[in-house]
């Protein structure tokens, strides 16, 4: 028996650290410096700009992020314990790593800086702003939204001249049509917690980014969604989604 567990132990932990040798980065040029890109799994971003490194929700079900650069900043999107993920912080923060964070995340890791919906930072030569992430239709048993709107965040990130959308946890909402122009954005798709396909679609055409990536998604239906994205001539990057 122990023998058994050993070895599962042992293939997880095999698993996870090629999932890191493996992993795909897009490049993309800011005017001010090149930004490269890998999702990692699930809604796990690293982000690398300016001789920087920038986590958003590291979650270590995904990759073992002991074998990861260490944080110069992380921003997390809500509490929910696969965005917020005290393990996998451990692996990759220092005494010197920024947090950016809701009100609610805040509360459970007790230090960082919180911004609200609508708020600005600045730090490491770019900016970032909070925007709402919430449900509009799926609730839970008790009839409480999964993703109450004010709680969690999303994130726009503005690196040079290249703007960035981290949607978070979040259905098709309405604000999504003020963004503006977006470069690179990153939706859910998900039931129940986030969007079916229709809203996907939906929140899609309401941000129009030139890149899209998907996703938190447990099943993406190419056959479906593909050419209707690429009808919208958006660039879309599908990765295989680790440990939903």
């Amino acid at each position: 028996m122990k023998k058994c567990l050993y070895a599962l132990i042992c293939c997880s932990l095999f698993t996870l650290i090629s999932n890191a040798a493996t992993m795909k980065t897009e490049t993309y040029p800011t005017g001010t410096g090149d930004l490269k890109v890998t999702l990692l799994g699930h809604a796990s971003l690293k982000l690398e700009y300016a001789g920087k490194v920038i986590y958003v929700d590291p979650y270590s079900q995904v990759v073992d992020f002991s074998h990861l650069p260490k944080a110069d900043l992380i921003l997390i999107t809500h509490e929910h314990p696969d965005h917020l993920d005290v393990a996998a912080i451990q692996q990759v923060k220092t005494s010197k790593t920024k947090f950016i964070l809701s009100q609610a995340c805040f509360d459970q890791l007790k230090y960082g800086e919180v911004i609200r919906n609508g708020r600005k930072a600045q730090t490491l030569g770019f900016s970032i702003e909070a925007v709402p992430a919430y449900n509009l239709v799926h609730k839970r048993p008790d009839g409480e939204f999964f993703h109450p709107q004010g709680r969690g965040n999303g994130y726009v990130l503005r690196f040079g001249k290249l703007k960035m959308y981290v949607a978070g946890d979040t259905e098709n909402i309405p604000e999504m049509s003020k963004l503006g122009i977006v470069d690179i954005a990153f939706l859910p798709k998900n039931l129940p917690y986030t969007m079916d396909d229709a809203m996907f679609l939906d929140a899609a055409k309401k941000v129009k980014p030139k890149h899209l990536y998907p996703y938190h998604f447990f099943e993406f239906n190419e056959d479906k969604l593909l050419p209707e994205l690429k009808a919208l001539g958006i660039d879309v990057i599908i990765r295989p989604m680790q440990n939903k």
